[in-house]
């Protein structure tokens, strides 16, 4: 294999791996985006409980206060009544005794209804305060995570573009310029491999004349169809010898 073709391949293993690199950095600050906007949703989940729980309350101090009230009516129209002349007045009295006693009665279920909502209100309260610590720790250690798995990817692909760097020196500027050409067309790939005659890019056969010059290795060639630069690896072959192996390439 020349060694220009293995100087383009190690090329290609960087860029790729330089690709997986720069998406998995782009998409790290995503993922922390989209899980910080979960938190916030649950955060707002929680104060809506709040907020009905706070309001349930309030509406039960009030139907607490509506029945006072009334009682202190009842009590006065009792006084009142004492003081009734006439049977028109006296009635009068109870049927203003009797409308208390409704609304007391309507307070009192009303304040009923309350305490089963209260309870259920304050249960889901304490339940998703605890959830949401519980996810505020893991949203904090998943940033964190985050935040190292950047720098470190960050590290590695400063290393691997010094690499690159190199063997762009190194390699011939014809070379090169041909896999600069091929790469932005063909999704960042410029380099196959041919298995069995074939590109494995494409998929495409190669004539077999044009196969049988690539295996010679005289010239660097690129596919007919797809237009990366293509090389071969031949099969191995292991042959015995007294104290071990050795490789041969067929």
């Amino acid at each position: 294999m020349p060694p220009d073709l293995k100087l383009v391949i190690r090329l290609q293993e960087l860029d790729s791996r330089l690709a997986e690199l720069a998406r998995e950095i782009a998409a790290l600050p995503k993922h922390v985006a989209e899980i910080e906007k979960k938190l916030v949703s649950h955060e707002r989940k929680l104060e809506a409980d709040r907020a009905a729980l706070a309001a349930n309350q309030k509406e039960r101090k009030k139907c607490e206060g509506d029945v006072q009230i009334q009682e202190q009516k009842i009590s006065k129209l009792k006084d009142q009544m004492q003081g009734a002349k006439t049977n028109e007045v006296f009635k009068a009295f109870q049927h203003e005794i009797e409308f208390c006693e409704k609304e007391i009665r309507k307070a009192e279920d009303r304040n009923l209804d309350l305490m089963g909502e209260s309870e259920l209100l304050d249960k889901n309260v304490k339940s998703a305060e605890t959830a949401l610590k519980a996810e505020k720790a893991d949203v904090e250690a998943e940033k964190t995570q985050a935040r190292e798995r950047t720098a470190v990817d960050r590290k590695a692909s400063q290393e691997l573009l010094e690499e690159r760097a190199g063997i762009v020196k190194s390699i011939s500027p014809s070379l090169y310029q041909r896999y600069e050409r091929v790469r932005p067309n063909r999704k960042g790939i410029a380099v196959a491999e041919v298995v069995d005659g074939r590109c494995t890019a494409c998929q495409i056969v190669l004539r077999l004349q044009y196969f049988q010059d690539l295996k010679h290795g005289e010239a660097i060639l690129s596919c007919e169809s797809c237009q990366r630069i293509l090389y071969y690896n031949g099969p191995q072959t292991v042959e015995s010898f007294e104290g071990g192996t050795r490789v041969l390439m067929s």
